[in-house]
Parts: structure tokens; sequence; C-alpha cells
């Protein structure tokens, strides 16, 4: 079925400017306030953009490539919001830095935003800023390599990507369900949407015990999706030494901490050796684990 809309490369600039304008204008300018001196900047020439268009021909969406490789000006129309229009610009616009040979790119991201681009495996850093009138979060992409995951919000943006590129299947192997990443509400919703999707979550465990403690909400998501979700629990000594932690999709995306009690790692959504090296060291993991029957005995 068709989606309702194509992305096109834009090769004239002069010619693509009324569609550009249209739909920008209307985000920036009309619904969020930018002022339009602010709006159309003197780089916009030198760019290059991609623009979305309804199969009408309405141009619906925009977004660019600037020269200092970053991305800006991403901008798609309220009744479109929703329908995968921004997903398919930003798809785009990867693409296109690739075929540059461009190896990081970076982007303002409003803060409603952060998500969409956490799917595509950027990640924050510094502090969040406003940036007219608005406030925004930088946010970085090392293309083609491992990226450095250095604090709690990376962390968490790593793991929302990683869940979001899932097909069918992603592992998880934790400590204890990692407090402060696995209980957060991004991640239980990203997991939740897996879920109910058809997606099957492994969760393996050094200490099952203690998220049961703590009231773990992923165990209460488990409870009420019974097939979407499995627990086991590590017992056997060549096991238990294992200091590591990582997430693990059946599509190459993958996240990576040494110190499975610290955030702090690297990740990549389409490192294809080393999720096959992290699925080859889960499975048999898992088989020797055991069932976490205290948790069947909560509802599971």
């Amino acid at each position: 079925m068709s989606a309702g809309f194509q992305v096109v490369a834009v090769l004239d600039y002069a010619a693509a400017l009324p569609a550009l304008r249209q739909v920008r204008e209307t985000v920036f300018v009309q619904e969020q306030n930018v002022p339009a001196e602010l709006e159309l900047d003197a780089h916009d020439p030198l760019c290059q953009h991609v623009v979305a268009f309804a199969d009408d021909g309405t141009p619906i969406g925009t977004g660019r490539l600037t020269p200092d490789r970053r991305i800006g000006r991403m901008a798609v129309l309220a009744p479109w919001r929703g329908r995968g229009v921004g997903e398919a610009l930003l798809a785009a616009l990867l693409q296109r830095a690739g075929e540059l040979g461009w190896r990081e790119i970076t982007l303002h991201a409003q803060l409603p935003a952060q998500r969409l681009y956490a799917r595509h495996g950027f990640l924050p850093y510094g502090e969040r800023f406003v940036e007219a009138g608005i406030e925004h979060r930088s946010m970085r992409l090392l293309l083609g390599a491992a990226n450095p995951v250095e604090t709690r919000d990376a962390a968490l943006a790593a793991m929302l990507g990683v869940i979001a590129g899932a097909r069918r299947g992603l592992s998880i192997y934790s400590r204890e369900l990692d407090p402060g990443l696995l209980d957060r509400p991004e991640v239980t919703t990203a997991l939740r949407r897996f879920a109910t999707g058809g997606g099957v979550t492994r969760i393996v465990l050094h200490d099952p015990a203690a998220p049961q403690r703590a009231l773990a909400p992923l165990i209460g998501l488990a409870q009420r999706l019974p097939s979407a979700f499995a627990f086991r629990a590590i017992e056997e000594p060549v096991d238990q030494t294992y200091a590591s932690a990582y997430a693990v999709n059946d599509r190459d995306g993958w996240y990576y901490r040494t110190l499975g009690n610290r955030f702090d790692g690297e990740t990549r959504l389409d490192g294809g050796p080393r999720a096959r090296q992290l699925r080859a060291h889960f499975d048999p993991v898992w088989e020797r684990a055991r069932p976490c029957s205290e948790y069947r005995a909560l509802g599971i």
C-alpha cells in the first residue's frame, strides 16, 4: 500500500523554494512563532534539502543538510504527523550524508522530537538550550561506527533506538533490570509498543529478587503481556562472573556496557558483526538459565 507521500531530494533550490517556504512558514513561523527573518537564513541556498510531497503534489515536510554537517529545518505539517513522514525525511537525509562520506552528523532537536532522532541512533549531549524561543538539545550520530554512550540520557536514547529497531526479537542481559533505565516510562512504553506489535523480549537476570522487591514496572508489564516477555535467572558459575550488560535486537542494533552496573558504553543500530557476537553469547546463557518461577507466581 502507498504511504500517501514520497520524499524527493531537491536538485534545484530556486525551483523548490516555494515548497520549502510553504511547509516551514506554516510550522515554524505560524505554529511555533519563530521570527520569519530567522527561519529563512543565508545558509539555505548552500544546503541540501529533501521535501516530502503528498500523492496530490502538496508539500507536507522538509529537512536539510547544512555545510557544517548538521541536520536542520525538519518540519512536517500537522495533519501528516505520526504517519511516518518525519522518519522518511530523516532516513533520506542520513542516506545522503552517507553518500557524501560524512562520518559524523549533528542536529539541534526540539525536546519533543528527541525520541524520533533516538530511533535512528542519535544520542544527546550537552545541556538544554533555547533557540528561536524553543528549548532544544544537541544530538550526534557517528555514521558507520559505534557511538559512545557517556550519560544516562544517552543510555536512554540508546535503549530506545535498539527497541525501535527490533523486528520480532529483543534480548536483554541485565543484572537487576537496570534501575534508572529499564524502569523509565519512555522505555516501558517502547517495550509495550514492541510487544503489542508481535515482538518478544527475552531478559536474563543476575538477581531477579532485586527488581521484584523494587516493584519494577517491567514485571507488571510482563504480567499483562505474558506471551511477549520471558525472564530467566543465571545460576551457572561460568555465567555469574560475566560483568557486562547489553541489549541486542534481531536487526543488528545493540547497546553494550562493559560494566553492567554503569550506563556508559557503546551503541550502534547497524552493527551486524557485533550484534551477531552478542546474540551468540546470549543464546547459550539463556538455555542454561532457569525460568523465573517467582515471577510466574505473580501471574506470569
